[in-house]
């Protein structure tokens, strides 16, 4: 079971949530109360260990403007919310080792969502971002199958219930762990993540894995091929 933690503001939050074995953190660049920089995002992927993804999530943001920011600051993928078409994600996707395209489960574009060429779906509920769950068994039969991300409302007391009825990939996190936003509770963290893993394992059958690595992203006409991150050529510091 994949397990993001997102909305993370600081490195501790994030040390923190690595170290009790999420997969990875998310870091939102969009307005939010746990909004973050770029120069405080190039210190948390600095920090922290190469097993664990660093995902920018973007809302409504340009695709060029999501590049620069995944360049420089080393992320790992990226997650697109909003009312972005095919045309733009898939533009993405051939430019960023992994894309993933988020969507509310009442948004009719769920239904296409094979037309955006994403490397996986995150599915939230239908208001993003509200820390609001709903009805998980709306994705039994979906037809993007088992290969996405559960969002939406998800606590260390329900997460067991959500995998157990949604089947999905992997699931996401932010305000069911905080102790306030922005501001993780290492207790929650360790009560999901635990719960996650249990309740994960209990699922019939194997998930694909995913590998997830920095990236650094070449825009100019011609160069477009994404090539390994070096930290020591490639970063631009704050």
């Amino acid at each position: 079971m994949f397990i993001k933690i997102c909305g993370i503001t600081d490195t501790e939050d994030a040390l923190v949530a690595a170290g009790l074995g999420a997969n990875a953190v998310g870091m939102i660049f969009a307005a939010s109360p746990r909004r973050v920089t770029s120069g405080v995002a190039s210190e948390i992927v600095r920090r922290l260990p190469p097993e664990v993804a660093a995902i920018g999530v973007f809302l409504d943001e340009s695709p060029h403007r999501v590049l620069e920011i995944a360049n420089t600051v080393g992320l790992s993928a990226v997650q697109i919310h909003g009312s972005g078409g095919p045309d733009e994600a898939r533009w993405l996707g051939e430019r960023i080792p992994v894309l993933i395209r988020a969507f509310s489960v009442a948004d009719p574009a769920l239904k296409r969502a094979s037309d955006y060429g994403a490397t996986r779906l995150l599915v939230d509920s239908a208001t993003p971002g509200s820390g609001k769950s709903f009805d998980w068994t709306i994705l039994d039969g979906a037809p993007f199958g088992r290969d996405f991300i559960l969002a939406g409302g998800l606590t260390p007391d329900n997460v067991r219930d959500a995998i157990r009825t949604a089947r999905p990939w992997g699931v996401d996190v932010a305000s069911g762990v905080e102790s306030a936003p922005g501001r993780k509770d290492a207790t929650k963290m360790r009560r999901f993540i635990s719960a996650a893993r249990q309740q994960g394992g209990e699922l019939q059958g194997g998930l694909d894995t995913l590998k997830f690595g920095p990236m650094a992203i070449e825009v100019e006409t011609g160069s477009e091929t994404p090539k390994p991150f070096n930290w020591e050529e490639d970063h631009i510091w704050p």
